[in-house]
């Protein structure tokens, strides 16, 4: 079975490591009870071919078999292929898809400038599979659209070597894997682009001609119906930009739907932090303000092209948070969509009130549930660290993420809404029904999510602050790169998934 993510063609074989005709082969190495170095499965051919000489040549070159470690040899006639690239997966006991996701991932930004490589690393069925392909995938990710001279990917055929590639099971997961990478590559793309070439109305175009050719239908909402309508979070937060905010709404509606769930994505283009200004040093990142709504559109799309029978609703506020003299002040009054009154205090807290509006949308549509996600609060990096998003909501809900999060790899740790917060959120503002932020140091990331969980009434929901894992500021690991990594997206995908199998 083959099929084509962006320019290179993947191919499902089952074969011999040793005997694949391709300009480089991979293969991973574990360590053993002993600490011995030992081909991990997919690899025994490699290691058979070099016999007694096999441990030796690796240990020769320095190589521990250590997670993620990378080396190069040429195989001089012993292997079909040119080159050989070993990559570590640490302990044999301790081998796990994520392992083998990383050093996928790890794998593809050591190949040089190949044309053709085998990927003969732990597939042995359909989820290691699908953890190969997602892990080099995402590996050759680059990103350099604004590059006056860009480099392109010389990859133009992988094999993926596996015992299971005739199987239908296995077929099917590497369809959904390349669909999947594919769509988060475009997630991405979008984060990357600078603010000045992505503003509100274009990224709705983007998303546009993203859907076009597919089922998702595409709604645009904008300022003036957004006006109409009552929108005053979407509204307000937009106020001070030239460009103007709107909504983007998009359906997938298979038949015999076995479900429905509502996605809903931060779309803020670029955070200036309003006249609650952000630090200069801050700013530079901030086009990745609308990694949610990336995220949630991707989720969208591959859904609707893996024809998973579950309806899927994405409502994705678009707006560009700027300083000016129409812009949004501390202490003003909004009247938003659900009819509520809130005060705000803080301009850079911007994120929940175009998230308030769009679960109001959500609520009205009587979802089964509602999966939110958002770059959303700096305190949720201080409390998490880059590489593990917040997860919040009702515990079946959250449930229902871990489990999905499970076979995706993608990290999240469930934190409370304190009853605290909940009554701060409700009573604290003198002159209006809610108080979109308060100034206390600490549990910025519950405040939030206590503020946002007062507009999902008694709809399900999920909140995921995705404002650590979804952008990398150093350099790449595993399988993630640096800039945008395109977090969220497989684990919607699987979410929504999941629940068709239900």
């Amino acid at each position: 079975m083959t099929s084509i993510c962006t320019v290179t063609t993947y191919t499902l074989r089952k074969a011999a490591a040793d005997k694949v005709r391709t300009d480089l082969v991979v293969i991973g190495v574990v360590t053993d009870k002993s600490g011995a170095l030992v081909a991990a499965p997919g690899g025994e051919s490699v290691a058979a071919a070099y016999g007694r000489s096999f441990a030796p040549l690796l240990g020769s070159a320095g190589f521990s078999g250590s997670p993620g470690e990378v080396t190069k040899v040429q195989t001089h006639g012993t292997l079909n292929a040119s080159q050989l690239l070993v990559v570590g997966l640490g302990d044999r006991d301790g081998l796990t898809t994520e392992k083998v996701r990383r050093a996928a991932g790890a794998a593809a930004r050591s190949i040089g400038n190949v044309a053709s490589v085998a990927l003969a690393l732990p597939a042995v069925d359909p989820e290691h599979i699908r953890a190969v392909l997602d892990g080099f995938a995402s590996g050759l990710y680059r990103f350099d659209t604004f590059k006056s001279a860009p480099r392109r990917s010389q990859v133009a055929d992988v094999v993926v070597i596996s015992d299971a590639a005739r199987r239908a099971d296995a077929i099917a997961a590497l369809n959904a894997a390349i669909i999947v990478a594919d769509l988060t590559s475009r997630a991405r793309d979008w984060v990357n682009t600078p603010p000045n070439a992505l503003v509100p109305m274009q990224l709705a175009e983007e998303i546009r001609r993203l859907t076009e050719p597919t089922a998702v239908e595409f709604e645009l909402v904008t300022a003036a119906q957004l006006k109409k309508l009552g929108c005053g979070g979407i509204l307000a937060v937009g106020a001070g930009s030239a460009n103007p905010p709107c909504l983007v709404k998009l359906t997938w509606r298979p038949q015999d739907a076995r479900g429905s769930v509502a996605l809903v994505g931060k779309g803020i283009t670029f955070d200036s932090g309003g006249l609650t200004i952000k630090p200069g040093g801050s700013m530079p990142a901030m086009k990745s303000d609308m990694a949610g709504a990336a995220a949630v559109v991707a989720a969208t799309v591959a859904v609707a092209a893996l024809d998973v029978p579950v309806a899927v609703t994405a409502y994705l506020p678009l707006a560009e948070n700027m300083v000016s003299g129409s812009a949004m002040r501390p202490g003003d009054v909004l009247t938003m969509l659900s009819g509520k009154t809130v005060e705000v205090l803080n301009t850079d807290a911007e994120g929940r009130l175009v998230l308030a509006d769009a679960l109001t949308m959500a609520v009205r549509d009587e979802p089964d549930v509602i999966i939110e996600t958002s770059t959303l609060t700096g305190a949720c990096v201080v409390a998490l660290g880059d590489r593990i998003a917040g997860l919040f909501g009702d515990d079946t809900t959250v449930a229902e993420v871990y489990a999905s999060a499970a076979r995706t790899g993608e990290l999240f740790w469930h934190l409370p809404i304190p009853a605290e917060q909940r009554r701060s959120v409700r009573t604290e503002s003198k002159v209006a029904d809610l108080l979109q932020h308060n100034w206390v140091r600490w549990g910025g990331a519950l405040y939030a999510a206590a503020f946002l969980e007062a507009f999902v009434d008694d709809v399900p929901w999920a909140h995921l602050d995705i404002a650590g894992p979804s952008w990398n500021a150093g350099g790449p690991w595993g399988y993630v790169p640096s800039g945008a990594t395109g977090f969220g997206v497989s684990t919607l995908v699987d979410l929504v998934a999941a629940r068709a199998a239900d």
